[in-house]
């Protein structure tokens, strides 16, 4: 995008060409295999629908992920992070297996509520949106409810041989189903995996924060200041020792996901972070997902508060500068809270993708062997 920043052209009125779309497609693929190249641990690719702008193009990241996994040998593969409410959870259940199952046991399972109202209504979904605040609250109960019924169905149906589900939103199997002179009482998955795999889920909210905790898996944080991350690091592994009775080590089944950008200069790095960070808030700033952010009254930022590229850097959400400056910066984070799981988000959005691959490289480079 050679005209990402702030102003016009406004999200909404970008019209990406489906040749685009699909070149865009093909370079993540070959992201993962350079990453995988690159030594890292993790590839994830996300899970958006309809995204006629261009920012988020994977609708599938198990299908895609498939063709990362067939180009690469020991890099694991996911998604942050595959939206479980607009999927039959049967549906991801067996494709999440098929996943792990190809890729040697190489598939992480990343998964969380959802964001977008165009992604998820028509596909049967419901989220909560600031563009609807009268009808928030009942609309993310909903989702909530889905989401955790969803996640039982997916635990069940990948770690039973046998089993059932009947609650308020899923009835499996439905009562009735006549099956050569009987009825179906119970279901058995195939596949299911041949081997354990990796659980996280992202967390934006107390009440998740809370539930992930006690369902046992990950946590992941992207965009959340030091200061409120370490809070709710501590929370994380205190809720987590009380429900299952084992104290989690302190970086332990967390996840730390920093935006980077590195140059060779600060003021080269600054200056090529600007646009695609500006196109970032303008696109994701309306969806309300600057909380993590500290607004000027030292709380989380209101609904309807945009960063700036100074603001983010100086409160450590992106760390932009020199090689050794992003290293120096990342590792004053990672000791806060001793973290063992990060992640980088090292694109500005609408960057070329020859950008993006040289950010993957250099950090790989030159800051993965000094932290």
């Amino acid at each position: 995008m050679p005209d990402a920043g702030p102003g016009d052209p406004q999200p909404t009125d970008r019209k990406a060409s489906n040749e685009l779309i699909w070149d865009t497609t093909e370079r993540l693929v070959d992201v993962g295999v350079l990453a995988d190249r690159l030594g890292y641990d993790y590839f994830f690719l996300t899970e958006h629908h309809f995204q006629h702008e261009g920012y988020e193009v994977i609708p599938n990241a198990i299908l895609a992920g498939m063709v990362v996994a067939e180009r690469t040998e020991q890099i694991k593969i996911g998604a942050l992070i595959h939206v479980l409410p607009q999927w039959h959870p049967l549906r991801f259940a067996e494709d999440f297996a098929t996943l792990h199952n190809f890729s040697g046991g190489r598939a992480v399972m990343a998964i969380g509520r959802g964001t977008v109202p165009r992604e998820a209504m028509p596909l049967g979904a419901v989220i909560g949106s600031t563009d609807d605040p009268a009808k928030r609250a009942k609309q993310d109960q909903l989702n909530r409810e889905l989401f955790a019924e969803a996640v039982e169905v997916v635990d069940l149906a990948l770690k039973n041989e046998w089993f059932a589900f009947h609650g308020k939103h899923f009835d499996l199997p439905p009562p009735g189903i006549p099956d050569r002179g009987g009825v179906v009482e119970r279901l058995s998955l195939t596949p299911r995996p041949l081997s354990p795999y990796e659980e996280w889920q992202t967390i934006s909210s107390p009440p998740t924060l809370e539930a992930v905790a006690r369902r046992g898996v990950g946590g992941v944080w992207w965009n959340v200041h030091p200061e409120f991350l370490a809070t709710q690091w501590h929370e994380f592994g205190r809720i987590w020792g009380d429900e299952h009775g084992v104290a989690l080590g302190p970086g332990e089944q967390r996840m730390m996901v920093i935006n980077v950008r590195i140059g060779d200069t600060h003021e080269e790095a600054v200056s090529a972070a600007r646009p695609g960070f500006d196109e970032h808030w303008k696109f994701l700033g309306p969806y309300g997902r600057q909380k993590g952010f500290m607004g000027p009254d030292g709380k989380p930022a209101p609904n309807g508060w945009i960063p700036t590229l100074e603001v983010a850097m100086d409160q450590r959400i992106v760390l932009v500068g020199t090689a050794d400056e992003v290293g120096e910066q990342l590792a004053d984070r990672v000791a806060q809270v001793d973290a063992t799981h990060v992640t980088i988000y090292p694109q500005c959005m609408g960057d070329p993708y020859e950008v993006f691959e040289e950010q993957v490289t250099r950090f790989a480079e030159q800051v993965m062997p000094n932290l």
